[in-house]
């Protein structure tokens, strides 16, 4: 993700902070179904917040339409409670929101200026669900296909004024809020300049990467903290985490994946799969008798946005789909789970288009496809309306305990909010 600078804060910008109401619809949100659910008031012993990053509802419809077709439905679609939300930031200068901004509204309830992660317009640490889990005495994790202090597992985990200092928030994670499991890329940012990690130095995928830490050497002291290290797949399936021990992953430089526009240069590969990783950090968080809180993100959606790459963005969201999947199967299997899958922004301002409507712009911003209607020979193309983000509203769905509320959504801190209350926690609970 692209590291913003720090944004200067203006007299009565902590106006903005003010949560906005939640609206008191009873509709079924964006996707149009009005299903009757039995409303579930049960208290969340655990919760798997799924974030697929840069993933607006246009997203959704090219993932759905390229992988199961228009006569089936996505495992994220088929969740029974369904909202959207705003997603601008209380940010003086601009309307659109980053990753930072966005991920700081679900952690902590709080809008704030771009490139905070975890503080208030006035760059004040907020206290965010994750911290309230583990003080009520749950189990906690990270897992993304970024690095593991990119924006938004930062958000949920540290306090920083600039999302940039992500070593800074590495140590925070072992410092300050340990999360019980942590695992993604971004290995470079816990290793200090010249001092390679399990991951070489100037890769041929990407010789710009390289370690360049700032607060030493951060795995070594993961490790005397108590946190087994792991560095690949077949490392992360051999480790015996026992019950209160602590995992850490790092499978990647960088993001866990090259993101490019089309061509050779572009690769959406991750070492280990999101799947695969959301499968161990399961395996190993629900060991804990109160329960657990996981963030998961799939950074693929936005990335590839970013760079017009329809391919590799579908790729991403087939991922994302598939932990979503194992995340229902697991809450079914397991019971008083929440699962909460939202969009933080979106990216790209993605069009689905018939082959003869073309509106495309040029560069990365060009007609991309054709791309095949799953199950038929039909085909139609993406069009990309810039390479940055957007100020539309994105799309949540939820089910487990709690997950109603969700019909109710009409801001992203409505959805911190819906987390708050399924694990019956409150704001005032430190």
């Amino acid at each position: 993700m692209r590291s913003t600078p720090t944004r200067s804060r203006v007299a009565g910008a902590a106006l903005a902070l003010v949560l906005a109401g939640t609206v008191g619809a009873s509709g079924s949100g964006w996707h149009g179904h009005d299903k009757k659910h039995h409303r579930d008031d049960t208290r969340a012993k655990n919760v798997i917040f799924i974030v697929g990053d840069g993933m607006g509802i246009a997203h959704r419809e090219l993932i759905r339409l390229a992988t199961v077709g228009r006569d089936a439905e996505l495992e994220m679609d088929q969740m029974p409670y369904h909202g959207w939300a705003h997603t601008d930031p209380a940010d003086p200068e601009d309307v659109v929101t980053d990753s930072a901004a966005g991920a700081t509204a679900f952690a902590t309830g709080v809008r704030s200026y771009n490139g905070a992660v975890g503080v208030d317009v006035d760059g004040k640490p907020v206290t965010s669900l994750l911290e309230r889990a583990k003080k009520s005495g749950k189990a906690t994790g990270l897992v993304t296909t970024s690095q593991v202090t990119d924006a938004t597992p930062a958000s949920f985990g540290s306090h920083v004024a600039d999302r940039g200092d992500q070593s800074e928030i590495a140590r925070q994670f072992l410092e300050v809020t340990q999360p019980d499991v942590i695992l993604g890329g971004g290995e470079d940012w816990w290793y200090p300049a010249d001092e390679e990690g399990a991951w070489p130095d100037n890769p041929p995928t990407d010789p710009s990467e390289q370690s360049k830490g700032t607060k030493g050497n951060l795995v070594e002291r993961a490790k005397t903290l108590g946190y087994e290290y792991v560095t690949d797949a077949d490392t992360l399936a051999a480790a015996k985490v026992r019950e209160g021990g602590k995992l850490l992953g790092l499978f990647a430089n960088e993001e866990m994946f090259e993101h490019h526009n089309e061509g050779p240069d572009a690769i959406y590969d991750p070492s280990v799969p999101l799947p695969t990783m959301a499968t161990k950090a399961l395996d190993v968080l629900k060991k804990d008798k109160q329960g657990f809180f996981l963030v998961i993100e799939e950074e693929g959606i936005d990335e590839m946005a970013h760079h017009g790459n329809a391919t590799l963005m579908i790729e991403a969201g087939r991922a994302l789909d598939r932990t979503v999947a194992l995340a229902r199967d697991f809450a079914k299997k397991e019971g008083n789970t929440l699962v909460v899958v939202a969009g933080d922004h979106e990216t790209g301002g993605l069009a689905i288009e018939n082959p003869d409507d073309d509106e495309s712009g040029d560069g990365e911003q060009a007609e991309d496809g054709p791309i095949t209607l799953y199950g038929t020979d039909q085909e139609f193309y993406v069009d990309w309306t810039t390479g940055g983000h957007t100020g539309a509203a994105t799309p949540a769905t939820a089910e487990g305990p709690g997950a109603a509320r969700m019909r109710d959504v009409r801001d992203n801190t409505d959805i911190h909010d819906l987390v708050l209350a399924a694990m019956k926690l409150d704001r005032g609970r430190r």
